[in-house]
């Protein structure tokens, strides 16, 4: 069996690409661990929520219900789509069996 270039150069590209892999496992390993804020400073006492500053309140409450209720209202929608469509296909069906028990092509 002859000996070639390509055979010489297969196990160094099998490491170049393993020590790729690694560097790239590496990195997106670490990439979290690097982009972490700092911890804020920890409340040693409760404070209710009317007393904190208007930044740290939930002002998304309004949206957060909305959007709940936007679901609701879709999800509800689409049920009554469905079923809108299903007692037609169930009309057609019943049609075509009476048309077929008589006989005849609608």
């Amino acid at each position: 069996m002859p000996f070639s270039l390509r055979q010489a150069t297969e196990p160094r590209r099998h490491g170049v690409r393993l020590v790729r892999a690694i560097v790239i496992s590496v990195l997106l390993l670490c990439a979290p661990l690097a982009a972490q804020q700092p911890q804020p400073q920890q409340q040693d006492e409760f404070v209710p929520v009317s007393q904190l500053p208007a930044q740290d309140q939930l002002p998304a409450a309004p949206l957060l219900v909305s959007a709940y209720a936007f679901v609701w209202l879709a999800l509800f929608a689409y049920l009554v789509s469905v079923g809108r469509r299903l007692s037609y296909v169930q009309r057609e069906v019943t049609r075509l069996e009476s048309d077929m028990k008589r006989g005849t092509r609608g």
